[in-house]
């Protein structure tokens, strides 16, 4: 028995090439896309419901059945930047909310690009971004959720994963004594912190196989939809000619299951060297000065900005707020 978890452990336990920490330096940003009653882009497919199950046995993890899309492989470069919410995900909210989750928290699930060291954790400091005029409407929703933007989440690592993030034997920066004996990261995260919305940024799929990352991703956003929260899936920046079909396979399963895709690709795609550095995977850097036109051409603004405003807009949107 304990061959067999050592072996589990260490598949899973594959790291993910290129999520390192970035250097430091000065940080680019991103054009706003209005949320909610705002104006939106337009062209956001009507998606399938989705199945809620809960978290899968090793069993169905080891399966491949998947739901089978109709979104066309391409669609998902026209899709707007801050997603258009679902009356489905409105339901899943406010059910989350009768069930008591938290509607002042929300949290992170991702690998290296989701580290507080630069993800959304300016918001919790005031002298860290400036909104300007064009996005001062974001202000009421970074009061809102005050903490959650700088908090450290139980399911962000380097190196973390679709696969991993359901593992119970990742260890946990170590495992905190807070996290159940055989909990994974995903299930111990919103157990312990008990959000209302949730970010997923899985930026690379390990092996490549895009068949078994569809999978682990699908009892993700399954799992979360069965506790009553609304996840925002999130594409990466890519260099055009580098499409490794992870972008296409989480807008595939974004739109299967009606919820949020948060599309930073296209906030990134115009952006000088598409906003990210020469290894093709990390962001440029630079102040999360939305209103400053030289930080807004680097690509860590434009996440940050981006992720902004898809949180607000399933905030704003779920709460009938203009």
């Amino acid at each position: 028995m304990k061959n067999w978890r050592l072996f589990l452990f260490l598949i899973l336990l594959i790291p993910l090439t290129g999520c390192s920490s970035p250097n430091r330096q000065q940080l680019p940003t991103i054009p706003a896309t209005q949320a909610s009653t705002r104006e939106r882009p337009t062209g956001t497919p009507s998606p399938m419901k989705a199945t809620e199950t809960l978290l899968p046995t090793t069993e169905d993890l080891n399966s491949s059945e998947v739901p089978t899309s109709t979104l066309a492989p391409a669609d998902w470069k026209s899709m707007p930047i801050v997603p258009v919410i679902s009356e489905r995900m409105v339901e899943v909210y406010r059910a989350g909310l009768k069930a008591g989750r938290d509607p002042a928290h929300f949290s992170k699930i991702g690998d290296c690009q989701n580290i507080t060291t630069y993800f959304l954790a300016s918001f919790d400091n005031p002298k860290l971004y400036r909104l300007g005029d064009q996005y001062a409407y974001l202000q009421a929703t970074i009061d809102h959720f005050a903490g959650s933007w700088s908090r450290e989440s139980l399911a962000v690592y380097g190196g973390m994963n679709v696969a991993a993030v359901q593992n119970p034997f990742w260890p946990l920066k170590p495992r905190p004594a807070v996290c159940n004996e055989g909990e994974t990261p995903l299930k111990c995260e919103i157990r312990l912190y008990n959000p209302s919305i949730v970010t997923i940024s899985m930026e690379e799929s390990w092996t490549g196989d895009l068949v078994k990352y569809n999978m682990y991703l699908s009892k993700i956003v399954e799992y979360i939809l069965s506790q009553n929260v609304v996840p925002i899936l999130a594409t990466r920046a890519e260099v055009p000619g580098n499409d490794k079909g992870i972008n296409s396979t989480v807008a595939r399963v974004a739109y299967d299951y009606q919820v949020p895709l948060w599309n930073l690709w296209a906030a990134t795609i115009n952006l000088p060297s598409h906003g990210l550095t020469e290894d093709g995977f990390h962001l440029t850097q630079a102040r999360d000065f939305f209103d400053d036109p030289a930080d807004m051409a680097a690509g860590w603004p434009w996440r940050n900005l981006s992720a902004l405003q898809s949180i607000d807009a399933v905030y704003r949107t779920a709460n009938e707020k203009p």
